[in-house]
């Protein structure tokens, strides 16, 4: 019994030191383009490499500009709403100009 315990409580340790057990699903990180929307009074979103849609809740005005290619890093925000419907809200972690 003592055996079992010592292997669960390995197996336990080896997980969660490499990220297998903490890893966070709602983040989310490439490049993309910021794109202009003219929608509902008009909104800057990222337009990622892969084709997903952001709409970033804390983008810096410096970033504000149509067409500009960044990397970022952010938080899926599920818990939030917006009026914009046109992609995912995102609490940006990381973000700079490419």
């Amino acid at each position: 019994m003592r055996a079992i315990s010592l292997l669960v409580m390995s197996l336990f340790c080896i997980f969660t030191f490499s990220g297998c057990l903490l890893k966070d699903k709602n983040i989310v990180e490439g490049n993309g383009t910021i794109t202009y929307i003219n929608l509902e009074g008009g909104f800057y979103g990222i337009v990622a490499d892969d084709g997903e849609h952001y709409v970033p809740i804390n983008l810096p005005p410096e970033f504000k500009v149509d067409g500009l290619r960044v990397r970022f890093k952010g938080k899926i925000r599920d818990d939030l709403v917006s009026i914009h419907m046109w992609g995912t809200l995102l609490e940006l972690i990381y973000i700079r100009k490419l």
